[in-house]
C-alpha cells in the first residue's frame, strides 16, 4: 500500500513539473533578417486579453512597446504596436530603423508571461575595397560585441580561411604573423598591406556566429595575371617620345646635308667670280656640247666632279 501511494505521489509530481514546463514554453521563431536602416516587424500570433509588452529579453522591466484593448503604446522611440492588429490576434513589434544597436533578442509577454521570443540580425554587406600597396586596410568593427576577423585567401597560391584576428572590445589577438600589423581602437587596421592580401575578410560575433560584414579587397598592385616572360608593356608616353627623338634626328641629318650643299654652291660662286680671274659664266649646254673650248679646259680639270654635279643639279639650263 505504501508502494503504491509513492508511485501516485511521484505521478502527480511529474505531472505538476510537466504542466508548469508547458506553461511556461514560448514560440519561438526563425531569426529576422532585414537589411541597414531598414524597418523590421518581429511576429508573434497569440490571443491575450491583457496587456501585451515587448521587451528586449534580458531587460523584462524595460519595456519598449505595449498595448491592450483601449490603446497601445510607444514607450520608447522607434518601437510601436498596432491596436487593431492586436485585437485580431497579432501582437507583432515594428521596429522603425534597423541598425546595429538593435540586433538582439525580444520578447513578447501578456500579462508577464512569455509568449514569443523573436531575434533580429542586420543583413550582412559586403563592402569592395581597392587599395595601394603599403596602405593600410581598415576594416570597420560596427558592433561593440566581441568578433573574429576571418580571411579567405584568393591569391594566387589558391583559395585558404583562416581566423587572423578576435577583437574583444580594446583587446586584440592576432596570429603571430599578423601581430606587428594590426592595432585596433574603433576599426581594426592591417598596415603595409601587399598583393599577397588580397581576399575577402569577414567580420563575424562569436556569440551566435552572426556576419556583420565581409570586405572585398583588391591590392592595385597585384600583376600576377600577367606574363612576366612577355616584360611590361610600353606606356602610350614612351612611345610618344620615341617618334619625337626620330623626327628630331632626321630633321638634324637634313639640316646637315642642306649645309653642305649650301657651302659647296657658295664656292662654285667664288669659283667663277671675275675677282679672281675666272670666267664670269659658264654654259653647261656648252661645256657637254665643246669639250675642247677654252672655258671647258680651265674648268674641267680644277672643279671636282661632286661640283660639277651641283652645276647640273641645281642651275637650270643658261648661265651660272
Amino acid at each position: 500500500m505504501k508502494t503504491r501511494t509513492s508511485v501516485m505521489q511521484f505521478c502527480s509530481s511529474a505531472l505538476c513539473i510537466l504542466i508548469l514546463l508547458m506553461s511556461t514554453v514560448t514560440t519561438d521563431v526563425p531569426p529576422v533578417k532585414v537589411n541597414l536602416h531598414d524597418p523590421a516587424t518581429l511576429p508573434c500570433s497569440e490571443r491575450c486579453s491583457g496587456l501585451v509588452r515587448w521587451t528586449v529579453s534580458h531587460k523584462p522591466s524595460d519595456p519598449l512597446a505595449e498595448c491592450d484593448h483601449t490603446s497601445c503604446r510607444s514607450v520608447k522611440e522607434g518601437y510601436q504596436m498596432i491596436r487593431d492588429q492586436y485585437l485580431k490576434g497579432n501582437l507583432s513589434l515594428t521596429i522603425t530603423d534597423a541598425d546595429f544597436t538593435k540586433r538582439n533578442w525580444y520578447t513578447c509577454q501578456c500579462d508577464d508571461k512569455d509568449l514569443c521570443d523573436v531575434n533580429l540580425q542586420i543583413e550582412p554587406f559586403n563592402t569592395m575595397v581597392q587599395i595601394e600597396p603599403g596602405e593600410s586596410l581598415v576594416l570597420g568593427l560596427d558592433v561593440s560585441d566581441t568578433v573574429d576577423v576571418i580571411y579567405n585567401s584568393t591569391g594566387a597560391a589558391g583559395p585558404s580561411s583562416d581566423q587572423i584576428c578576435r577583437v574583444d572590445g580594446g583587446s586584440l589577438q592576432c596570429k603571430p604573423e599578423y601581430t606587428q600589423r594590426v592595432s585596433v581602437i574603433s576599426a581594426l587596421e592591417l598596415r603595409a598591406v601587399t598583393p599577397s592580401d588580397n581576399g575577402v575578410y569577414t567580420i563575424m560575433t562569436i556569440r551566435n556566429e552572426e556576419v556583420i560584414r565581409t570586405y572585398s579587397v583588391t591590392v592595385k598592385g597585384d600583376h600576377s595575371d600577367l606574363d612576366t616572360d612577355k616584360g611590361a608593356p610600353v606606356p602610350a608616353w614612351g612611345i610618344v617620345l620615341i617618334v619625337m627623338g626620330a623626327a628630331v634626328i632626321v630633321g638634324l641629318v637634313m639640316k646637315v646635308l642642306l649645309l653642305r650643299k649650301e657651302n659647296q654652291l657658295l664656292r662654285m660662286e667664288v669659283y667663277y667670280s671675275p675677282a679672281w680671274g675666272r670666267p664670269p659664266s659658264v654654259s653647261i649646254t656648252s661645256l657637254e656640247t665643246n669639250p675642247s673650248s677654252p672655258v671647258s679646259h680651265a674648268v674641267s680639270p680644277d672643279l671636282p666632279d661632286l661640283y660639277c654635279f651641283f652645276i647640273r643639279c641645281f642651275y637650270s639650263e643658261g648661265e651660272v
